[in-house]
């Protein structure tokens, strides 16, 4: 994993910023990734995902894994899903919010019973979008058969419920709401990410 490379393009993109956030998963981080700085520039998420890409060729290719098709959760995970879909040449689509906010399938989307899907991430930290990801595709029949993101920011001891690829392993101090060590020091959190909590 050549976590250095994707590291050195989330700098160089402004990608990585420091302070006090409100993450999706509703925990809070003294570090966020802010992915769509480094994927506005086709070049660069094509560069920080290419390793990545390798090892899923040589997983799919080796019997290991199997992919039929692509899928991003939006916001964050369209521009990762199209990326690695023209890299690995297989489709790419997108799941999307209802207006109750659940995760669907939309636009004339389809996954056939029986498709085997990559669900496929900007950050991952607790996993949440893909869960929810997952069960849209679940309905439809579709098997989900791994998880693949540009930086994977879990806290120790948080497990996916299929195997992750990562273009980039990064250790962040994140803190359930209750526990954040910034809110006992008065600092306010911002919440720049696209979900609604």
């Amino acid at each position: 994993m050549d976590t250095n490379l994707t590291l050195d393009l989330l700098r160089q993109s402004g990608a990585m910023l420091e302070g006090h956030f409100l993450l999706s998963s509703g925990r809070h981080s003294d570090r966020y990734f802010q992915c769509a700085r480094l994927l506005q520039y086709p070049d660069r998420a094509a560069q920080a995902l290419s390793d990545l890409v390798k090892r899923l060729k040589a997983d799919i290719v080796g019997g290991k894994l199997k992919v039929d098709a692509i899928v991003g959760p939006a916001m964050g995970g369209i521009v990762v899903a199209y990326e690695l879909g023209r890299q690995l040449g297989l489709p790419a689509f997108f799941t999307e919010r209802d207006e109750t906010g659940k995760m669907t399938l939309r636009r004339g989307f389809e996954a056939s019973p029986g498709t085997c899907i990559l669900i496929a991430e900007d950050v991952v930290t607790t996993g949440k979008s893909s869960l929810e990801s997952a069960e849209a595709l679940s309905a439809s029949g579709a098997v989900v058969t791994a998880l693949a993101c540009v930086v994977d920011r879990r806290a120790e001891g948080v497990n996916t419920a299929w195997p992750l690829y990562a273009a980039a392993k990064v250790s962040v101090q994140n803190w359930e709401a209750e526990n954040c060590t910034l809110c006992a020091q008065g600092i306010p959190a911002v919440k720049p990410g696209s979900r609604k909590m």
